[in-house]
This record gives C-alpha cells, structure tokens and sequence, in this order.
C-alpha cells in the first residue's frame, strides 16, 4: 500500500461497518497481526481506506486463503518523495522484504497524485513515475509484480483545496497511459465516487467500493475504466460475514482494551460467546 493520504485512507471509521477477519493481516513492525483499521497509521487522521475491501473481496475468490496488508502510505506525499533512494521508497522496499520472509508479495496498490496535480508537475508524472515502479520492482526481484493505480478524484477542483488541484486531470491522464503502456500495470477509476467535507478525501463508502474495484483489477488482470455493477452489493458481502468463535472475542477484547466495557462485562459476553 504505497501513495499518499487516499491510499492511507481518511475515511470516517463510524460511516461503515467495520471489515473483520483473522485471515487478513497487516503488517506491524516487521510481523503480521491481524488486521484492524485504520491499517494505515500515518496521522491522527487516519481512517478507514481501499485496502480493507480489496482483500475482502479477495478472501471470497479464496476461502483457505490468507492475505497479508503492508502500510507504507504518507500523507501529502508527491513523486519527488517516492524518489528511489528516498525514505519513503526505502521504508517501503525495508517492510516488503521483511514479509517477504514469510510471505510472497503478490501485488502493489497505489493511489498518489494530488501532490503532483500542480505546478505543472502532472507534465512529468509519467515519467518519473516509471522510474519510481522500475525501481521498486528491480530492488524486490519481482518483475512482473502487478502495479494496480487508482484514478484522482473527480471533486478535487471543486473541493476546500481546489485551487491547488488544477492538474488533476492530467494526472488521471498520466496514470492511465502508464497502465496502458506497461505490463502488469492496471487504472482504476474514481469515477462516481465522493468525498469528505474537505474535497480532498474519498469519503469510507466510496473507499469501499474502490478497494472492491482495485480488486477487479487485479483479479482479472485488466483496467477498471467505469464503476462496477453490484460494486455496492459485493461491500455488503464483505461487511456482513459472519464472524466465527474467535473473531467475536477478538472484537470484545479491543473493546475492552479501548475501555469500552468493565472486566465484568467483557468476561459476560465472552462467558455468552461459549
């Protein structure tokens, strides 16, 4: 998971139901525990994201399977800052090779662009974006790694920040030209999805469709150019599985360990759970 804030995901956590799950994981501090959002704790503003429902939707095309989640998103983050050789790029090549010590990395999400949506810097993302994935790949050994990115939103240039977004189509354009022209290398449209009250942020409904879209495309190997039907549905599907013995207590414990419930009512429930 590498990009900026919408691939860290600043979703509301009280505007969906949560996405729970034991055979999804995400990776802290170098081990994998089971996931929880938000997953991607860059700021005190992190929320819900994509990544959630895109293993979701994952973990229904593979029933035994498991899928692991690696955050390395940074908020406000441009092209430069992904620059090979730069921290983020580093932080993000350090955490893949540690999963990659039990784990095989099967693909790469990306949501980056507003940074770069000014200024005339969307006349070089192209470019220095396929630097940026050339690199990344040959530093993992995986060539042919999918590389799935997904679309800016359509809001932005009406948004709380618009004036800083005037490139924003452009970088739409870029994006899709580089998933046109680069093997294993797939776009994902915004298209049709909303965001928060700042006009920046894809709000949580629509970053679970976007996560079950980013799927699609990595699933069949192919771009998502439109919104998909029964995209909704599907989030459904994901939300409301059912939770088996141990999920439920893992649930209980966090909401004890928030100090949501007393020692008595958290060993209550668990005593009803048996």
């Amino acid at each position: 998971m590498i990009g900026q804030s919408n691939m860290g995901g600043r979703g509301y956590l009280k505007d969906v139901k949560p996405i729970v799950d034991e055979k999804i994981s995400m990776l802290v501090n170098g081990r994998w525990q089971i996931m929880t959002e938000p997953i991607n704790f860059d700021r005190p503003t992190s929320g819900v994201g994509l990544a959630a429902s895109f293993a979701g939707a994952w973990r229904l095309k593979h029933e035994d399977g498991q899928i692991g989640l690696i955050p390395c998103a940074d908020g406000g983050s441009s092209l430069d800052d992904w620059a090979a050789g730069g921290p983020l790029f580093d932080h993000a090549v350090l955490q893949a090779k540690l999963a990659l010590r039990t784990s095989q990395v099967d693909g790469i999400l990306w949501h980056q662009g507003e940074n770069d949506s000014m200024a005339g810097r969307s006349a070089v993302y192209y470019g220095k974006l396929s630097v940026i994935v050339k690199a990344l790949r040959e530093e993992l050994n995986l060539p042919d790694v999918p590389f799935i990115a997904g679309g800016l939103g359509t809001f932005l240039s009406t948004g709380r920040y618009g004036q800083y977004f005037t490139e924003s189509d452009a970088v739409n354009s870029a994006l899709s030209k580089y998933a046109e022209t680069t093997p294993n290398a797939y776009f994902v449209t915004a298209e049709g999805l909303t965001a928060n009250a700042d006009g920046l942020h894809f709000d949580a409904v629509s970053l679970r469709k976007f996560g079950i879209r980013y799927f699609e495309a990595y699933h069949k190997r192919t771009n998502v150019w439109t919104p998909l039907p029964g995209e909704s549905e599907m989030v459904s599907v994901v939300e409301e599985r059912e939770l088996n013995q141990a999920e439920k207590r893992m649930l209980l414990e966090i909401g004890f360990g928030r100090g949501e419930m007393t020692l008595s009512e958290l060993e209550e429930k668990l005593t009803a759970l048996k």
